[in-house]
């Protein structure tokens, strides 16, 4: 039986959050502590079933609260262990608990669930559990993360999660974390993976394939891969210098912040590779024999410590996981014997010049966020950064920003403030110039 619909109009922060470019995902009256997950899928029918223990603790005085979940059906709900009334309606599961939680308690409420999984669909297209010619693909950036679980949507909420997921044998089950066990059942497999880092839901990913597992790198980090048969040759040799590349990053940014990381190449094409915490997904399309996506390796790559570990506390600041991750491609380029760094900062300076000057790349607006201005001058403003302060200081303080915020979410005004720290002057104006003004500066050069 459906319970009785929770009445409209909530509290403060019982329904939005606080970023301004998301304000309808995600809330602001609790902060998650852990998700536990129990999903059971069917790959033929797609078909999931699902039970979540959401663990959250309050920041205000609760009446009722909501979680973010959208497409599937809710069955039950309970909070601390009593039913409790709810409405699930256009993404948003509002729940008003039999008695009301007070601030600072911690609470957990269960939630059973399921249906036909599907992407969200919105400015960005369709994000979200996506099915594959045979499999399924998980891509949340920014707010698919309630299309396969009940959710606090917002990328500062990072919480750790346990996720147990079983479906047919013949599939591999790669979910972002690290592999507690695996027992095989009547037909089916149950695989359960950890993630003990704080991790923001759109970061979380589950990938079902026909995949055999490889090694991407000896020694160091685990590096591995889940790939089809018919790309291993091509594979090995577009992802040969993986290992390199893992080894420049992080002799120029610090120490990995994961216990592995895990490249899946799905078998269909795919408009742009993905990350997640510990995970880059590629489709077959960036694999060509030839390392033409070489960069994307890098970039994707370079997003486990600007993006994963460090996460933004809010859209606005995307040019801190965006223009880092491109600045990478450029310092891997460099490093690996292609043009240099300067020589990317010509090319897209120019480029740059030659397109309107209207995105001001701390405050892009949501419907800006992803574009590439916004990525191509974010690294330009790392550049003009390194010409300032000078070479080991530039990189001292992209160690020491990883290093102090990690796992951690951050802004635009930390990182001004921490760069400050290695200058020798002023920093004022070379960031306003860069981030709050839509005017292209002049070149910066590094000599």
């Amino acid at each position: 039986m459906t319970p009785p619909a929770v009445p409209v109009g909530a509290a403060p922060g019982a329904d939005r959050s606080t970023d301004p470019y998301l304000p309808e995902n995600g809330n602001g009256g609790y902060r998650v502590l852990h998700y536990d997950l129990e999903l059971d899928y069917r790959v033929v029918s797609n078909r999931l079933a699902g039970r979540a223990v959401v663990t959250a603790r309050a920041v205000q005085p609760l009446s009722r609260f909501s979680l973010d979940l959208a497409r599937l059906q809710v069955k039950d709900v309970r909070v601390d262990g009593r039913p409790a009334k709810f409405d699930h309606r256009a993404g948003k599961l509002r729940i008003k608990p039999e008695r009301p939680i007070g601030y600072g308690a911690t609470f957990k409420t269960e939630i059973r669930y399921g249906g036909k999984p599907g992407p969200v669909s919105g400015r960005w297209g369709d994000i979200g559990w996506d099915e594959l010619s045979d499999g399924v693909l998980v891509a949340s950036q920014p707010n698919g993360s309630a299309s396969w679980f009940p959710c606090n949507d917002r990328p500062d909420d990072k919480a750790t999660f346990l996720v147990t997921m079983t479906t047919a044998t013949p599939y591999t089950v790669l979910v972002t974390g690290d592999l507690v066990s695996k027992s095989r059942g009547a037909g089916t497999t149950t695989w359960v993976y950890e993630r003990e880092e704080p991790t923001a839901p759109y970061l979380m990913s589950v990938q079902i394939g026909r995949y055999e597992l490889v090694d991407l790198a000896t020694g160091g980090v685990p590096q591995r891969a889940a790939i089809t048969p018919r790309v291993r040759r091509v594979f090995q040799h577009d992802f040969g210098r993986h290992g390199e590349i893992m080894d420049v990053m992080q002799r120029l940014f610090g120490p990995y912040p994961f216990r592995e990381y895990m490249v899946v190449v799905a078998d269909d094409d795919l408009d742009d590779p993905i990350e997640a915490q510990g995970m880059a997904v590629f489709g077959r399309n960036h694999l060509d024999g030839r390392r033409t996506h070489e960069r994307l390796v890098a970039h994707e790559l370079a997003h486990q410590w600007f993006g994963n570990s460090l996460t933004v506390a809010d859209w606005r600041h995307i040019w801190l996981n965006e223009g880092f991750a491109t600045y990478a491609e450029w310092l891997w380029s460099g490093a690996s014997g292609g043009p240099s760094t300067n020589a990317h900062a010509t090319g897209w300076h120019a480029w740059l010049a030659a397109h309107p000057a209207n995105v001001v790349v701390a405050d892009p607006g949501v419907d800006r966020m992803f574009d590439p201005l916004v990525y191509k001058r974010g690294a330009l403003t790392l550049h003009a950064l390194r010409a300032s302060v000078g070479e080991q200081a530039f990189f001292a303080l992209l160690r020491t920003w990883v290093a102090e915020h990690r796992h951690r979410t951050v802004t635009t005004t930390q990182f001004r403030e921490h760069a400050a720290r290695y200058a020798t002057g002023s920093l004022d104006g070379l960031f306003t110039a860069w981030l709050d003004r839509p005017a292209l500066p002049p070149l910066p050069r590094i000599l």
